[in-house]
């Protein structure tokens, strides 16, 4: 096994490749000639077999210049060859491998080129060693047609080279387009996970940090939310990062079911213990698709958390109204727009329209005609029919 791995590696170096047609070629060639009954073969001497190497010496650099640089060097080394030992059946050898060689590093147009130089350089080495019409058109069509073939060889295998470095490109393409849409969903869900904890946590500390001392049992509540909502965030953080650790092993921490439109509730208790008024109003949901489910859901996140960090409102709204083609999501709050300040832009918007769009709907945002700042989403529901519906009640 070592001395078939060494021999493959010594047949793929430069050298081997370049100079194996002058060792292997002159070999056939004196053997075609010493093996012929033909009285034209001349009889084989050591200038015959030195001639016969000379001409295949061209051949070490067809892998290195182009066509028109070799096409007189190898004409002229077949003319020897045939001029000192006349090998009538092997002589194409020569130019054929040259002609196979050059096909494949050339294109399509540099073939039919070559195809149709041949025919000249064939006649010319051809027509001066037959005698009569009848020789001359059987050397001519058996030569040419033998050239011809090793371009057309050429040729298709350069096609199926760049056909299969094509199909690799592509592959390549796709893999590392699924890489990026997989590290943008894991940047996604860790933002949404941690923005809104990290923000209702702190939210709740101001709170706690106000009130220890005239109010211990308000500050005492708002230290258990906050434990509350990092125990969650923790937990969620887990089991997203469980996904990247998990292999494909039977025995593979089990995640739970994703947060859908029917947790809300549970959304919204952080921003109620911030004292915001959330009115939470939720239509029929039930059979609506997963990737419907946990859109929406992240999406309402997403809005609450920008509540709470930039709005300083005293009132929010959620409503979730299922459509004959889509789900309609409305967040609008009383805060930072109703006073002509837009929230800081940043990952968050971007976050929610890249959710949206990955199941075919949109988001828009801006500020109320009545004041405030309103995120509305449109999230189809044909699109997604065909999504195991794991997160619905």
């Amino acid at each position: 096994m070592i001395g078939w791995a060494v021999a493959r590696r010594l047949a793929r170096s430069d050298l081997i490749q370049d100079w194996w047609p002058v060792v292997v070629l002159p070999p056939i060639l004196v053997a075609d000639a010493a093996l012929s009954t033909d009285p034209a073969v001349k009889p084989i001497t050591v200038i015959s077999v030195l001639a016969t190497v000379v001409a295949c010496l061209p051949l070490v650099l067809r892998r290195h210049v182009s066509f028109k640089v070799l096409c007189l060097p190898i004409t002229a080394g077949v003319a020897l060859t045939v001029w000192q030992l006349n090998p009538h059946d092997t002589v194409a050898l020569i130019p054929m491998v040259a002609l196979l060689e050059l096909a494949q590093r050339g294109d399509r147009r540099r073939s039919l080129l070559m195809a149709l130089t041949v025919v000249p350089c064939v006649l010319i080495v051809v027509i001066p060693f037959t005698n009569g019409l009848s020789d001359a058109l059987s050397a001519l069509g058996r030569n040419l047609g033998e050239c011809l073939l090793a371009i057309a060889a050429g040729d298709w295998l350069r096609a199926r080279r760049e056909a299969a470095e094509r199909s690799a490109a592509i592959v390549t393409e796709e893999a590392l387009r699924r890489i990026g849409e997989e590290r943008l969903q894991i940047a996604r869900e860790i933002h949404d996970v941690v923005a809104h904890a990290m923000t209702a946590i702190n939210v709740q500390a101001g709170v706690a940090a106000h009130l220890i001392d005239r109010d211990p049992q308000q500050a005492h509540d708002a230290l258990r939310a906050i434990k509350r909502t990092s125990g969650e965030a923790l937990s969620e953080l887990r089991a997203t990062l469980n996904v990247l650790r998990d292999d494909g092993r039977a025995d593979a921490a089990p995640l739970g079911p994703s947060a859908g439109l029917h947790d809300l509730e549970a959304l919204t208790a952080g921003l109620r213990d911030a004292g915001v008024e959330v009115e939470l109003d939720v239509g029929p949901i039930a059979g609506l698709p997963a990737a419907v489910h946990s859109t929406g859901y992240r999406i309402v996140q997403e809005a609450l958390t920008n509540v709470a960090r930039h709005a300083h409102a005293s009132h929010t709204s959620v409503q979730v109204r299922r459509e004959p083609e889509a789900v309609t999501i409305e967040v609008s709050d009383d805060g930072a727009g109703a006073n002509g300040v837009a929230p800081a832009p940043g990952n968050g918007l971007r976050g929610m329209r890249e959710r949206a769009a990955a199941v075919g709907g949109s988001v828009d945002a801006g500020r109320c005609a009545g004041g405030g700042w309103q995120v509305r989403a449109s999230l189809p529901i044909a699109g997604n029919v065909g999504a195991a519906d794991g997160a619905s009640p």
